[in-house]
């Protein structure tokens, strides 16, 4: 076993374990909206025999089985906002910074939008905002997983959906994610091949940041036991030689940047190892906190456009 699989082994450990066999999905398909270049499609699916998983799909117009086109599943941003997930990417609301999912959808990509745990339609009657995503995530700690077992588990039901429309270009999936959306990113990334194309933004806490900073970020961040084995760089390097875009901000206090440059360097040396150093790049803004600046958003669509388009 190389240095690799041990890793990708012990993550798995760490994790909880393997994830269990997928139980058909069963979509359900609701109402359908109009926009300009593209519709939202309303969409429930099982991640889980007892677990639907709300989502809004989007479609740019002349998209269809004919005609299929890459497809780009985009992760939603944390914020302390529960009331909020998919549809602040799907550009229903908060932050017009955040509408990635329109901005694709109108670049002719088909856009996945769906709610994380605990987020807006996946929120509880009993607890409420962090109280249930605290609930949450100890509940699978005393199954011996973690939040980010549970969410993986998740992302890769949404790539499930996606290779199952006729009208995606199965060999061109990617996905983007700001803030906890980029932790999911670089989670999912090393378990899910059918990812071609990667791109996180703003957001990679080390656990060496994080203890030096005494950073509370959020639930997914966190995987019982890995830091003896790695540190956070560590699993987003399992993602090579698949294309993998990072952009931080130089004044983001949530990925202190002195780590963030080390982190890079075991990316960077993975990717180097596994002959594919053009597929990783990267992204520091200097001046910059934890947004989604014009310049990285620039970067972020040229990097899908090279290797979900060409």
């Amino acid at each position: 076993m190389n240095r690799t699989e041990y890793l990708k082994s012990k993550l798995l450990e760490c994790l909880g374990g393997p994830w269990p066999e997928p139980c058909p999905l069963d979509p359900q398909w609701g109402d359908s909206e109009q926009k300009d270049g593209y519709r939202i499609l309303s969409v429930r699916y099982r991640v889980e025999p007892e677990d639907r998983v709300s989502a809004l799909l989007l479609v740019p117009d002349g998209v269809d089985d004919a005609h299929p086109a890459p497809a780009v599943a985009v992760w939603h941003q944390h914020n302390g906002e529960w009331h909020l997930g998919k549809s602040e990417p799907a550009g229903l609301a908060g932050n017009p910074m955040h509408h990635t999912g329109a901005a694709l959808a109108r670049e002719g990509y088909v856009v996945l939008c769906p709610d994380a745990l605990c987020f807006e339609d996946r929120q509880s009657p009993h607890l409420r905002g962090g109280d249930y995503e605290r609930f949450e995530f100890l509940r699978y700690v005393v199954q011996g997983k973690c939040m980010a077992w549970k969410n993986i588990l998740d992302m890769r039901r949404a790539v499930d959906l996606l290779v199952q429309l006729p009208f995606v270009q199965t060999d061109r999936i990617g996905c983007y994610g700001h803030s906890m959306g980029s932790t999911f990113t670089w989670l999912v990334g090393p378990w899910e091949e059918r990812l071609r194309c990667l791109v996180g933004n703003c957001c990679l806490p080390t656990y060496a940041a994080i203890h030096r900073t005494h950073i509370l970020h959020c639930f997914p961040n966190f995987i019982p036991g890995w830091f003896q084995f790695g540190d956070t760089p560590d699993i987003a390097a399992l993602i090579a030689p698949r294309a993998l875009h990072l952009n931080f901000g130089e004044d983001d206090s949530g990925s202190p940047i002195p780590e963030v440059r080390q982190g890079i360097e075991i990316i960077r040396a993975a990717y180097r190892d596994a002959g594919a150093e053009e597929s990783f790049s990267h992204y520091i803004e200097p001046g910059a906190g934890h947004v989604l600046s014009d310049e990285m958003w620039r970067r972020t669509r040229e990097w899908f456009a090279r290797h979900l388009k060409s």
